[in-house]
């Protein structure tokens, strides 16, 4: 089958052939439909986990997809031949990713249901950006409706997500973004849209929201400085959150996700009752992925950029 892959750390993304998997006990093997795109994914192909995880050499890359279970392996199993699903192929070891026609899948890994009404196009975009974004709003930060959350970064897949989930939770979002951005953030929700190229951060926060928001989360600084620079606009007692490890230990919190099927199955939910959507900004075939892969190296994706095998 083909796949689009790198032979050592660093290489250029190709399109080879590698063996179709079969899949074990308690597996089920999918046909994707669609695999989405995320930096992770080129990332790692640099070397990302190079000693902090084992790797598998041609390293097929990528992590969401959707498609339709092909084949049930031996052994328990919750799905059945024919069902569609999405999900996360993050296990390991590294290399057996979703830039490919078929990828096996434990049935109590991060996969889980697409429900009737979810287009399974729409379904590939959701995993890594709207789990991490559902994750945040549950155990990062811990707010209620009415409250204030500053969010920097925004416009990303993670941003976007983010903004539609808190606004859905009847929470103010003041949306920092960089460049015109202001309209759609709005359109997603953001009660406040700021464009740091345009204006004061701090001036435009402390209008907003007097007295300081009640939380800040980052997506974006990657040194304790930028990080404590917004999370000054803070009341006291607010919580501060990093997803790019900048909150130095006391002053905040460094996320992780930590994805889950029960988590891809609430996220799901919000999808379907509209709460979350994450765009598709562009559709290849697969035989374009590693074009794909260096536009986004450059950055200002304004939505997921799917591969159809």
């Amino acid at each position: 089958m083909r796949a689009v892959a790198v032979q050592a750390f660093g290489a250029t993304p190709e399109v080879i052939h590698v063996p179709k998997p079969s899949p074990g006990p308690g597996e089920v093997l999918v046909k994707i439909d669609y695999a989405a795109l995320n930096p992770f994914d080129w990332q790692v192909a640099d070397g990302l986990l190079d000693g902090r995880a084992p790797h598998v050499f041609p390293l097929v890359l990528g992590l969401d997809f959707a498609g339709r279970v092909d084949v049930v392996g031996p052994g328990e199993n919750r799905f059945v031949v024919g069902d569609a699903v999405y999900g996360q192929a993050g296990r390991p070891p590294v290399g057996t990713g979703t830039y490919t026609e078929y990828v096996t899948m434990p049935h109590d890994s991060t996969i889980a249901g697409v429900p009737d009404g979810l287009a399974l196009r729409a379904a590939a975009a959701l995993p890594t950006a709207g789990m991490t974004a559902l994750q945040i709003l549950r155990t990062g930060v811990a707010l209620e409706p009415g409250d204030s959350l500053l969010l920097v970064g925004a416009a990303g897949g993670v941003g976007s997500a983010l903004t539609q989930l808190a606004a859905a939770r009847d929470l103010r979002v003041i949306a920092v973004v960089r460049g015109d951005e202001r309209e759609r953030m709005r359109a997603l929700g953001a009660a406040v849209a700021i464009d740091s190229t345009e204006e004061s951060v701090r001036e435009a926060c402390a209008r907003a929201v007097p007295g300081g928001v009640d939380a800040v989360v980052d997506l974006v600084s990657a040194d304790t400085e930028a990080f404590d620079a917004y999370a000054s606009l803070m009341r006291p007692g607010g919580a501060a959150l990093s997803t790019r490890g900048a909150a130095p230990p006391g002053k905040g919190v460094n996320f992780r996700l930590t994805a889950s099927g029960a988590l891809l199955d609430a996220l799901a939910a919000a999808a379907l009752a509209g709460e979350v959507h994450v765009p598709v900004d562009a559709e290849y075939p697969l035989e374009k992925a590693p074009e794909a892969l260096e536009r986004n190296r450059v950055g200002g994706a304004r939505g997921k950029t799917l591969f159809v095998p």
